[in-house]
């Protein structure tokens, strides 16, 4: 009754309803997660029942067309764009539109799909990304549904190896099996990655494909799978600082490690060696003079010109109007960033992160710093964290992963209003919880 109730919520989110309603959006997900909460605590022992519920509540959204995002219509854009033997990098598709020289189908309906603001620049989805887009674009190129549909059981696809690594890792770690299931059950995880096309869920594959293989000192293989993350979406990079500790340090709690074997740094200095080349003979086929200017020009947009449910960004945005009487993003878009850095570095030269426990909990703490000091914090850049925390004994990514919902309050009727006040109770909740977890005395208990 419980697993059929759930999948009527998902039915509903899936297929009735409109991004600008934002009240039946909130109920419909407050119910979800109310249902799969208690889904997870009654049945965590019965593992096998779970992972059932997971591939169920996927196979809802199946023939959905994503209603909470635009951006899979510029997935199957590029997807076409490739397979037709065209460099997605160098082709602005508001620019084909406008000559009349698109070689793709359905080009006007993905063109007015994706908006004009996505339109206008280049795409910035690395080459694995753009590889998986090719193949919806082969298999169906003549049709948006099915090249949705190809999309989402790629991403399924993923869930599923995720289900498979994260569990060996979990049991490796003497965490209970059933905590993967805080990730695949969470209705965020459903929704932003099967049910609005997200890739990030494909990153977090091969993120925890890559640590379970670093955990069981394979670490060539890891390198390699690292930069299959880093190919799908550059983020990963912001850990590769982190991983210094856990190279240079003695082991603490590694199964079959040897007491006091450390990896040392001629390792280190082949891991990340392994993930540059990896990553370069990974843009190799499309390296050009004109796709760099294009590339970075389009990452630029995402520190310089876009801001979207942030944090600490829109309190120095305030203190810039006040003093300087207009939107300082430019330059904050430039500082904010040297302030992540700044603390990644920190979280490996002053954690001794030499236990994969630590190095994930660092990993984290990390990523958390990254998306407080950015200008752009959309729903789903919250699927890595949340898949790392189930991992520690942290708490506060699940409690975010349900607020950040509030951010879809900015989509009215009337077009994009960004309601300041969600964003605030948002983040002062996240803190609150984070501040707690941090400084409470009280030992955390493992779920």
């Amino acid at each position: 009754m419980l697993i059929a109730t759930t999948a009527v919520f998902y039915f509903s989110l899936a297929y009735h309803l409109e991004r600008s309603d934002f009240i039946k959006l909130i109920g419909l997900y407050s119910g979800a997660f109310y249902l799969s909460w208690k889904l997870y605590t009654i049945e965590k022992v019965n593992f096998w029942f779970l992972a059932g519920a997971m591939l169920l509540f996927r196979l809802v959204f199946m023939g959905a067309i994503p209603n909470l995002s635009q951006d899979f219509y510029r997935f199957i854009w590029d997807g076409r764009m490739t397979a037709a033997g065209f460099n997605p990098y160098l082709y602005l598709p508001e620019n084909l539109i406008e000559l009349g020289t698109a070689p793709i189908a359905q080009a006007k309906e993905l063109f007015d799909g994706m908006g004009s603001l996505n339109a206008s620049h280049y795409t910035n989805y690395p080459p694995l990304n753009q590889l998986l887009f090719a193949l919806a674009g082969l298999v169906a190129g003549k049709s948006i549904l099915g090249s949705v549909i190809v999309l989402r059981t790629l991403i399924i696809a993923a869930d599923i190896g995720v289900l498979y690594f994260g569990r060996k890792l979990l049991v490796n770690l003497k965490f209970p099996e059933s905590r993967i299931f805080l990730y695949l059950l969470n209705p965020f995880i459903i929704i932003e990655l099967t049910g609005n096309l997200h890739f990030e869920g494909v990153m977090v594959f091969f993120l925890v494909w890559s640590l379970y293989l670093l955990q069981q000192k394979k670490w060539i293989g890891s390198a390699v799978i690292f930069a299959c993350s880093v190919l799908l979406k550059l983020v990963p990079l912001l850990f590769l600082p982190i991983f210094f500790g856990y190279f240079i340090y003695k082991k603490e709690n590694i199964p079959n490690a040897e007491n006091g074997e450390k990896l040392g740094l001629t390792k280190l200095f082949g891991f990340y060696s392994i993930i540059g080349i990896t990553v370069i003979l990974g843009f190799l086929p499309i390296l050009s003079s004109e796709f760099i200017e294009n590339f970075l020009a389009t990452i630029g947009l995402w520190f310089q010109k876009f801001e979207f449910n942030a944090s600490f960004y829109y309190i120095v945005r305030w203190v810039g109007f006040q003093v300087k009487g207009y939107n300082i993003i430019e330059t904050a878009g430039k500082a904010l960033p040297l302030v992540t850095i700044a603390i990644l570095v920190g979280l490996s030269l002053i954690r001794k992160n030499n236990s994969l426990e630590k190095l994930i909990t660092a990993m984290l703490f990390g990523f958390t710093a990254y998306l407080f000091f950015s200008t752009t914090v959309h729903p789903w850049y919250l699927a890595i964290p949340l898949m790392l925390s189930i991992f520690t004994n942290y708490k506060y990514l699940y409690v975010w992963s349900f607020l950040v919902i509030l951010s879809y309050s900015a989509y009215t009727v009337n077009g994009f209003q960004e309601n300041l006040w969600l964003v605030a109770v948002e983040y002062l909740i996240v803190f609150g919880v984070l501040g707690w977890e941090l400084f409470s005395r009280k030992k955390l208990e493992k779920i």
